[in-house]
């Protein structure tokens, strides 16, 4: 059968990716044609644009590149309906993908499918009228989804596990390189503990956050080794304008094992939040907003979750401090950041024993196999 896959970032690309080769197994003659990055490609198939040529983040870069984005999205629809695939199997990116569901259904081409459920018990409710018009099926990687779906809004969905818990696992299981082979690969000193920086992995995540997260780790530069996760797609020079004389190291696919050897990171919000508790990293959540005392006020009547980081969703309970809008200052990066690196503070050893409640919730089912299974299944029940 033929899949058509859209993703609109790194996160996208990687969960992607695990999806297209369970359903390689499942589906040994399956073909894929993709919206993706360098992972997907790896696995097989055509790759029609390179995320990178999607991934824009917030008001002004959406309308500084709109044009970019209006003829991707003509592309896409085009593509598809000249390759009439069997299914379009969207991943996140709801802005994107919703309006490339709404054309798929209206054409009646193939069944949506949409994996790794836009966030609407965040930011946008209404668009649950859109998921019930336009999409065949939605799976969903989040338990409290589940509730927020079929109980709210009474729209029935597939948990299938959550496929960054089962990545880190994974990872566990077969990375095996000790701290001194670690540091001596990356020119860091292997009796020098590493503070993790994961500044996102948007050009303007990066630009908005890497600065005060220098700035605020840089006091324990002497003491500890800085270590910043580079992002796929970007390059080097992006990062040294905002890196300047920081006493920082720049790592790229490297954030797994990063977070491996990390005594603490500070994270922007996403899905690194998830990956660093699953690693059992204490961390510090940063994200800079526009407009900081009117982005608390809306979150605090307007939008319809209580918390923005992955970790604290799902353990619905502040787990991890979110240091954002008008909260996301130097000083108090600093702060949080030394409640957690002594070895012997109360401080950290909560929030790791919370993380243990966190794998527990998430189980321990195998998300993009659980996915591919339902997926071939229901489309050999069509034929």
């Amino acid at each position: 059968m033929k899949y058509y896959l859209i993703v609109g970032e790194a996160s996208g690309d990687l969960h992607a990716s695990h999806l297209m080769q369970s359903l390689r197994e499942e589906d040994p003659k399956a073909e894929f044609r993709f919206f993706g990055g360098d992972l997907m490609a790896a696995v097989g198939g055509t790759r029609v644009r390179h995320y990178k040529e999607l991934a824009y983040m917030g008001f002004l870069p959406v309308i500084t590149h709109l044009p970019t984005i209006l003829r991707n999205m003509r592309l896409c629809k085009h593509d598809i309906a000249e390759w009439r695939p069997d299914c379009v199997i969207l991943v996140d990116y709801p802005g994107f993908n919703l309006s490339i569901a709404k054309y798929v259904s209206s054409k009646a081409i193939c069944p949506v499918y949409y994996y790794i459920s836009p966030k609407l018990w965040a930011w946008k409710e209404y668009r649950i009228k859109n998921i019930r018009r336009d999409v065949d099926e939605l799976f969903s990687i989040l338990p409290f989804e589940v509730p927020f779906f079929e109980q709210k809004h009474h729209y029935p969905i597939h948990y299938v596990g959550n496929p960054t818990a089962h990545e880190v696992r994974a990872f566990l299981g077969s990375y095996d390189e000790p701290f001194e082979a670690f540091a001596r690969r990356n020119g860091l000193a292997a009796d020098k503990p590493v503070i993790a920086i994961l500044a996102g992995s948007r050009l303007q995540e990066i630009k908005d956050n890497l600065p005060a997260m220098l700035k605020a780790a840089e006091p324990y530069a002497d003491s500890y080794q800085l270590v910043l996760a580079g992002a796929p797609a970007i390059s080097d020079e992006y990062y040294h304008k905002y890196i300047g004389n920081a006493r920082v190291t720049l790592v790229h696919q490297q954030t797994y094992p990063l977070l491996r050897h990390a005594q603490a990171a500070l994270v922007t919000s996403g899905t690194a939040t998830l990956e660093t508790a699953m690693f059992r990293v204490p961390q510090v959540v940063c994200y800079k907003t526009l407009a900081p005392h009117l982005v608390r006020w809306a979150f605090r009547h307007i939008m319809t979750c209580r918390y923005i980081s992955l970790v604290n969703l799902i353990a619905d309970r502040e787990v991890v401090q979110e240091l954002f809008a008008e909260r996301f200052t130097v000083g108090n990066i600093r702060t949080e950041l030394a409640r957690l690196l002594p070895a012997d503070s109360p401080d950290r050893a909560a929030m790791l024993e919370d993380y243990d409640d966190i794998h527990r919730l998430l189980g321990t089912e195998i998300a993009p196999d659980n996915a591919a299974r339902l997926m071939v299944g229901m489309l050999a029940g069509k034929k």
